[in-house]
Order: structure tokens, then sequence, then C-alpha cells
């Protein structure tokens, strides 16, 4: 199992250059790749460019690249030139983010999900090996008919032969595609005790795109915090669980509230949801159950934490990306040790 260093949002607390201390350190402990995300701040290809200059071997991962903030056109061209910049390595990570973030920030209705993101994933993929750019889909027309469009061709080429692609995937139906069209899977809130609901949804996926899943990367992300201390380890995993159970959708629509519920937390879900939406974000981490932050999470004593780690390698994960949860630079440094020992162990 390799690690990866997951940086999260640009500029959330820390300063650009404990940012890049953490992922120097990372570089330096061996970590095989960086992470970064974005949503509606800072955008991951700026600065996916940016470590790519100040690094040599770690490779450089989008968790993920937002499907309506780019046509999979820009997508190609933004992939293949970070490749170019790294000398060949991107990890190309792409989901459909939400409808609040699609629909109220770019301005692209959500739906379709699957077949806009298969097609997306077709384009890419066609984009990037320089193939003219002709595509007829039900989501996606490339030209456009009866317009001055022709088809073009990328004219730069990525560093690697195929520029491997991630997709980040909660739902079945998503998880199913992943094991379909990608060469690996992001999860999130991911429960390695319940990898034998995911790995038949991949094997199914597989089955129809007519493939194996021999070099097929699970690639979950987890937030850590290993201290002595396991109820104050445990209290700082509730902000990010409490935003993504609670906030992170409307009280119809939330994919990562649908999740835990089908983990058996059906009843702390809805009232995490319901305190979150009514305002109550401290109360609605308080809500949240041991036993749910202990199953997607890595907190408390680094013997725990280490039997974790075990429990993730057996499930199947091919690359575990962990977000340290320390306040300052020194913790995350620090943390990010931590778990490197712990995984050599």
């Amino acid at each position: 199992m390799k690690l990866g260093v997951h940086v999260g949002y640009w500029g959330m607390g820390l300063t650009r250059e404990d940012q890049l201390a953490i992922v120097q350190e990372a570089e330096r402990l061996g970590y095989d790749s960086v992470w970064t995300a974005e949503a509606y701040g800072s955008d991951a290809a700026t600065i996916l460019g940016w470590i790519a200059g100040q690094t040599t071997k770690i490779r450089i991962g989008s968790a993920i690249f937002q499907m309506p903030g780019r046509s999979p056109a820009m997508t190609a061209m933004t992939a293949a030139t970070l490749d170019q910049l790294s000398d060949g390595r991107m990890i190309l990570g792409i989901g459909s983010s939400g409808p609040q973030v699609a629909e109220g920030w770019h301005g692209q209705r959500f739906s379709r999900q699957i077949q806009r993101t298969r097609e997306y994933v077709a384009v890419v993929r066609q984009a990037l090996s320089r193939e003219r750019l002709e595509f007829h889909g039900e989501t996606l027309e490339l030209p456009l008919p009866d317009g001055p469009g022709k088809a073009l061709k990328l004219t730069i080429a990525p560093v690697q032969d195929r520029i491997p692609i991630y997709l980040a995937a909660i739902g079945p139906n998503n998880t199913r595609l992943a094991g379909e069209i990608a060469d690996g899977w992001i999860p999130t809130l991911f429960s390695p005790e319940h990898v034998a609901e995911f790995r038949p949804l991949l094997e199914e996926g597989a089955r129809v795109g007519g493939r194996s899943l021999d070099d097929f990367d699970v690639a979950p992300t987890v937030n850590v915090f290993i201290t002595d201390d396991l109820a104050a380890a445990r209290d700082a995993m509730r902000p990010f669980l409490a935003l993504y159970v609670g906030g992170m959708g409307s009280r119809e629509r939330n994919f990562y509230n649908q999740l835990v519920q089908r983990y058996g937390f059906e009843d702390a879900a809805r009232e995490v949801q319901e305190l979150y939406l009514d305002g109550k974000r401290e109360e609605a981490g308080a809500a949240l159950p041991d036993e749910l932050i202990d199953l997607v999470s890595l907190c408390g004593p680094a013997d725990r934490v280490r039997e974790r780690l075990a429990v993730y390698r057996d499930a199947g994960v091919g690359t575990l990306g962990v977000t340290p949860l320390a306040w300052d630079r020194d913790g995350r440094l620090e943390q990010l040790r931590l778990v490197a020992e712990l995984a050599a162990a």
C-alpha cells in the first residue's frame, strides 16, 4: 500500500511556505503522491503546477478536478501540461462535484451524471491520445454540428503514454462506473470494513468494460491524527465529518449522508444533518458516534493507528491518501512522519 499526502484546499489556515514544506517532507519520506482539491476557492491545477516545479519524484494528483468547471478538452489540455511540467508524474482525478457547486457556482445542470461522466472520460482519453476530437454522444458532441468548428487534436503530447484517470465516486452507480472506465477510484469517507459492498460494484463495472482490475488503484483519502488522547483525536475529526454528513448538500440530496446511512448509522446521519442545517454545527459534530469516526478516520494512539493501516491494506487499498489534522505546520509534519513509520512497521 503506497502513501499519498492530501493537502486539501489551498490557503485554509497555512501559508504557501507551510504547505510546500509539507509536500517536500512527504517526498523526502518516500510518499508516492501528493493530492490537492478544489471547491469554490483555490483551483487544483495551479497548485499542482506550483508543486511540480518544486519537487522531483513525488507524483501529483488532482482530487479532484471538477467536471462542471472544465470542458473535457480543457481537462485534457491541463493534464497534458501538468504531465510535461512534472516530467510524467500526473494523476488525473476527476469527479462531478455536487449539485450545489455545479449549478450554484459553475452554472451547469447536475443531471445525467453517469452518462455525462462516461462520455467526459471518453473525450479526455481521446484528446490525450492526440486523436482528432470528434465525438457524438448523448451529452457531448464535438465539433458542434452546423457550425464553423472542426475536429482538432491536442498540439502537445503528455510524457506518459497513458495518464491514469481516477474517478471520485461514493454512490453505487458511480462506483460501478469507476470499475468500468477508470484506472483508479477515489472514495471519500471510505470504510475498509465495508469493502465487500464496494468490490462487487467495481468488479461488475470491470466486466461491463471488458477489463481486469489487476492494476486498478483503490485510493481513498483519510484524515489522520495520531495522539495518545483518543477523545481529542476523535474531536479533531468532528468538524470535517459534520460538514460532509450534515452540510454537504440539502436534506433531500446529500451523497455523504446517504453513504453513512448505508454503513448502518441511519439515525445518527439524520440527526447530524438536521442539526447542521439548522446552524448548530458544534451540536452536529457532537452527535457523530465514536464508532463512525473510528470507521472512516485514522485517529488515536500509534498502536491503534498501526492496526487500522493494516485493515486498509487488507481491504485492497493501493494508495492511501492521508490528510494530517494538526493545527500548524510542525504538527502536520510530525503526523506525516508518524504515518510513514507506522505504515513501514
